[in-house]
């Protein structure tokens, strides 16, 4: 079976967690930050394709607050910087366990294996040290990584 993978952003109007993440690299950075954008990136291996579209509309987005990416994430603008953060080998991960879940409940079929990660749009432009101080804003070394773009 093939790993499946796609990018869920909440509507402007409903991106509550990308204004408090905003608020957050702002006061790190004791400046004004253009904008931000948060995206939840999903795969998912050992499902069907149908099972895949449907879940991807139920439990992995709401259809009324979020957008949909498949397998691939929108090209960040000419004045966004990306940066990718997911949990360490080992680290529980309660939004890909729970979607893992829904899955399985939702199917009567054996749980997929799910591994999620959060893909920040950070507008502006900023030094590489600015960088450095949003990663460590926005990544805690104990339990998170910057994550590879491999499935």
């Amino acid at each position: 079976m093939s790993v499946y993978r796609c990018f869920v952003e909440k509507k402007p109007a409903f991106a509550v967690e990308a204004g408090s993440v905003k608020k957050d690299l702002e006061t790190a950075l004791l400046r004004e930050v253009e904008g931000v954008r948060v995206l939840n990136r999903y795969d998912i291996e050992n499902i069907d394709r149908e099972d895949y579209e449907n879940a991807k509309h139920t439990i992995l987005s709401e259809p009324q607050l979020d957008t949909l990416y498949d397998e691939t994430a929108p090209a960040p603008s000419e004045d966004e910087w990306v940066l990718c953060v997911e949990y360490l080998p080992g680290q529980f991960d309660q939004r890909a366990d729970s979607c893992a879940q829904c899955i399985q409940l939702a199917t009567a079929k054996d749980r997929p294996l799910v591994k999620s990660a959060r893909v920040y749009y950070i507008k502006g432009s900023y030094s590489e040290e600015e960088k450095e101080k949003i990663s460590h804003t926005l990544i805690n070394p104990v339990e998170a990584r910057i994550a590879s773009n491999a499935k």
